[in-house]
């Protein structure tokens, strides 16, 4: 094909449609029973099978990673991003009981590079395929001008689905329920402006540096370390009935995320110490001079899920989570209040 003038103003169409042809077979992967058609449709179109259900009622989120891109391009690491965004967006309709059905994605570049974008989309589809959540759609858009070379931005949406008399929406949280938290990774997907601030410019270290005070692993290991679903985790505690509501620690970490499934005439006290802090919090709050309270509204501090357990479940809770060999902490408990939180900073 000759040359073109919109080639020449920085939008290479020929690129953008190679790097979607590449990326086909990692998105069909994705594809469940309720798929219809194939990749490169205007719109995905999904047959959801609702015979399970007595009331189903559709979930839908909407989110982004944030500057947690920054770091993978300055690691030039492009197959982990995507799969976070999934983790997080699943996440977000897990605490109100919902199982993913599909996903869209959107990709903004300021040039395609060549295998970027496939590692970026593969990165999705691996997500979508851990959560049995169907890739059926989605946009790559190539913006010069309002990115820069090497820089590219990603966001999704999910749908998922839950009974409606199974909806978790906080009004069965009361007081004497007990706060059990599920660790994260590492960041997640927040607090990454502050973070790199501190490794980067403050700190001067480059993404390939090791940190002695984390174990030696490097900067790039700690920071893109993987936002967790934890879908597999719950979805046997949902099914029982056992958990009163969920608050997944992202943006506003516990001081924000909390009262979001808080009902009025309650508030809840989180016990720092409960649980192993991860080093990279503590090299974070030391070397940044972060005070513990912004560490807490920024940072999730090693818990990435906190569950509303009514006491006289707990115990249930505990052996179900314990068959599945995942890690678990009894981190606080809730009680009469205003929907505040509490951090009780004096370690036991």
């Amino acid at each position: 094909m000759k040359s073109s003038r919109y080639a020449a103003a920085g939008v290479d169409i020929d690129a953008k449609m190679r790097a979607i042809a590449a990326s086909k077979e990692a998105i069909r992967s994705t594809f469940t029973a309720g798929v219809i058609g194939d990749v490169g449709s205007f719109g995905g179109l999904f047959r959801p099978d609702f015979s399970r259900f007595k009331e189903p009622v559709l979930v839908a989120s909407t989110d982004g990673v944030g500057t947690k891109l920054k770091v993978a391009a300055m690691a030039g690491r492009h197959d982990t991003c995507g799969a976070d965004l999934v983790n997080h967006c699943v996440n977000d309709i897990l605490v109100q009981g919902a199982e993913p059905l599909f996903f869209l994605d959107y990709v903004a570049v300021g040039r395609v590079e060549p295998g970027v974008i496939e590692e970026v989309i593969g990165s999705v589809a691996r997500g979508c395929r851990e959560n049995g959540c169907a890739l059926i759609g989605g946009e790559t858009a190539e913006m010069p001008g309002v990115y820069g070379d090497g820089d590219y931005d990603v966001a999704g949406t999910i749908v998922g689905v839950v009974d409606r008399s199974k909806i978790l929406d906080g009004s069965r949280v009361r007081s004497g329920d007990v706060l059990v938290g599920l660790p994260s990774a590492g960041l997640h997907t927040n607090g990454y402006s502050l973070a790199r601030r501190i490794f980067f410019d403050e700190l001067g270290l480059s993404p390939g540096d090791p940190v002695k005070a984390c174990g030696g692993r490097t900067v790039e290991d700690l920071l893109l370390a993987p936002h967790l679903s934890y879908l597999r985790t719950v979805r046997p505690l949902l099914d029982e009935g056992l958990v009163h509501a969920m608050a997944h620690i992202t943006g506003g970490g516990f001081y924000d995320n909390l009262p979001r499934v808080m009902p009025e005439g309650v508030g809840a006290t989180i016990k720092y110490g409960a649980w192993p802090m991860p080093p990279l919090f503590e090299f974070l709050a030391a070397k940044g001079k972060v005070g513990a309270e912004e560490m807490f509204r920024v940072f999730n501090m090693g818990i990435g899920m906190v569950l509303f357990v009514p006491a006289e479940k707990l115990t249930r809770v505990a052996d179900i989570l314990s068959r599945q060999e995942a890690y678990f902490y009894t981190i606080g408990n809730v009680h009469e209040g205003g929907r505040e939180v509490t951090i009780d900073l004096e370690r036991p």
